[in-house]
């Protein structure tokens, strides 16, 4: 090894000197050189082992290996295949179930009023029937989780979708208040492994793609939310709610229809030791595309251990995974508390009556049993609307000022947006200010959705998005409370919560170490110390990184 190019090619910092368990740094040479490893021991010379802070050994080539065959990565192939006609595929069918997703969870207002006059039904159990909902959710986000990196991201996703239409269609012919709460439980166990979509999807993308398509396929959400009103429009009034939940399962019907056709990801079967099944994949992609392949050998590390929890609480990993439970925390109640609050304010109108107490007032809405009207259902949808200018205003900032800035400035958006509804406005002014805030508060919670995926490795990606997908859900469990119950005793009680978890959940987007903008996905549960460091401080210094930079973990030895 040429050593006037140590300081070109080496990453090794301090403290990784220090660590006396940091064992293998793998090293790519500069632009026009080959990653070279050896197929079954994979040392050759551009391992160096560490031992200690005073002893350094370079590994020797096997007799025989060949000193010009390349080896190359899955994030090397994805990168030379790019994006094209099978990533546009791709983005249709796992659209759809979020489209099924955001369909279930918007049929949650929609139905509660209906039930609340119907069956006269006190607040609490309407409370309880969208509560149930999440905590289906919230029990079932981490198993989804942990069957998507130990069995597939294929088998997880399809599994779930399966199990979402058949209890979503049974709930259609719910005959008691509790049958409704135990199918829609079952609906939302299932439900709490949609966002396994978002594991696969993102793992087929390129690095430069990768913000701008999670973001769009959000878009599915904000179609499949509009699609549920206007469906509500047109069935509620004549035919009813049973038909409305039959219905609403129809992008589910299409999916589990074409879910054949999906792959299973290459980056999952490199590290579960499906070498084979990966290159098939890849190959078939890149015919897809009209590209062509990287030449040489794909590098395949296995690895057991996948999709254990204690992983994602490592010290590399604790400080970004509490954040990120919080975050995720704040979002959903947030969203979904104001996806809830919108019926009910909407219903009040503009009339709120004011309660007297001593020399305090206070406006207090009128939740007395109430249909929804087509005026409601006519508000409803044009603040629904408000997830697609909400999703171009995060993607026109996503790549440009971060990820971690993104989610701050949607949280804090949200809250500036709330701030207004503490004086009693008319319902033009209500609607407008709610329109915006769902933009913000909608556009956080996709990047949120690009970022988790980002900074976990593929042994613990789909887990680590299924944790925080349930802690979102105990946020959204909570949230009925709030917008449904406390709102009838405080309406600034109310507001002054989910403003005061957004502004806390903006300062822990910032606290957030790791900037992944423009970094490549990892392939390796280990990170050094020292290569974080690496990776902030590129960040922060506004520099470009090299793709071996970028790519932290994609050579690393698990």
């Amino acid at each position: 090894m040429n050593m006037s190019n140590w300081g070109k090619t080496s990453n090794i910092s301090y403290q990784q000197w220090r660590d006396p368990e940091i064992s293998v740094v793998t090293f790519r040479g500069t632009a026009g050189d080959s990653l070279r490893h050896d197929e079954e021991d994979q040392c050759g010379d551009y391992e160096v082992y560490t031992t200690g802070m005073h002893t350094v050994d370079l590994g020797e080539r096997r007799t025989g290996q060949d000193p010009t065959e390349d080896t190359f990565t899955v994030e090397d192939a994805v990168e030379a295949i790019g994006f094209g006609k099978f990533q546009w595929k791709l983005s249709i069918l796992t659209g759809l179930s979020w489209m099924a997703d955001a369909m279930e969870m918007m049929i949650l207002s929609i139905i509660s009023p209906q039930l609340h006059c119907e069956w006269m039904l006190p607040s609490w159990k309407v409370a309880m029937l969208t509560s149930v909902v999440f905590i289906g959710m919230m029990f079932s986000s981490t198993l989804w989780g942990n069957i998507s990196d130990k069995y597939g991201r294929k088998v997880g996703l399809t599994m779930c979708m399966m199990w979402v239409l058949y209890y979503g269609f049974l709930s259609a012919f719910s005959p008691t208040y509790g049958w409704v709460m135990v199918l829609r439980g079952l609906v939302g166990f299932g439900i709490g492994g949609a966002p396994q979509s978002v594991t696969l999807y993102s793992e087929f993308l390129p690095r430069k793609s990768r913000a701008t398509c999670v973001m769009l396929i959000e878009i599915f959400w904000a179609l499949g939310a509009v699609f549920e009103v206007l469906l509500a429009i047109w069935l509620m009034p004549t035919m009813g709610w049973r038909w409305l939940l039959g219905l609403s399962t129809a992008p589910l019907v299409v999916f589990v229809t074409f879910c054949f056709w999906l792959p299973e990801s290459p980056r999952f079967d490199v590290l579960s030791g499906n070498r084979e099944n990966a290159m098939k994949t890849l190959r078939l992609i890149a015919a897809d595309n009209g590209k062509t392949m990287p030449l040489g050998k794909l590098i395949a590390n296995k690895q057991e251990e996948r999709g254990r929890i204690r992983d994602l609480l490592t010290p590399q990993y604790r400080r970004t995974t509490l954040l990120l439970w919080f975050i995720w925390f704040a979002n959903a109640f947030s969203y979904y508390g104001l996806v809830l609050l919108t019926t009910e304010l909407f219903q009040a109108g503009d009339a709120c009556g004011v309660i007297t107490q001593g020399a305090k007032t206070e406006p207090k809405c009128n939740l007395e049993c109430k249909y929804l009207t087509l005026d409601d259902y006519k508000d409803l949808l044009w603040t629904t609307l408000a997830e697609f200018p909400g999703l171009f205003v995060t993607l026109f900032v996503i790549d440009r000022i971060g990820r971690k800035k993104s989610m701050a400035m949607c949280f804090l958006m949200f809250s500036v947006c709330i701030l207004p509804l503490y004086a009693c406005v008319g319902r033009v002014a209500l609607t407008v200010f709610i329109f915006i805030a769902r933009a913000f508060i909608t556009g956080g919670f996709q990047v949120a959705y690009v970022y988790t995926p980002e900074v976990y490795p593929t042994a613990t990606r789909a887990l680590g998005i299924g944790t925080c997908s349930g802690m979102a859900r105990g946020g959204a469990l909570l949230t009925p409370f709030v917008s449904q119950v406390l709102l009838k005793k405080s309406v600034y009680l109310t507001l002054s919560v989910y403003c005061i978890f957004c502004l806390l959940a903006t300062g822990a987007s910032m606290l957030l170490p790791i900037e992944t903008t423009g970094l490549g996905l990892q392939e390796s549960s280990r990170i050094t110390a020292g290569q974080e460091e690496m990776k902030t401080g590129q960040m922060s210094n506004g520099s470009e990184a090299s793709p071996t930079q970028t790519s932290y973990g994609s050579s690393y030895n698990s």
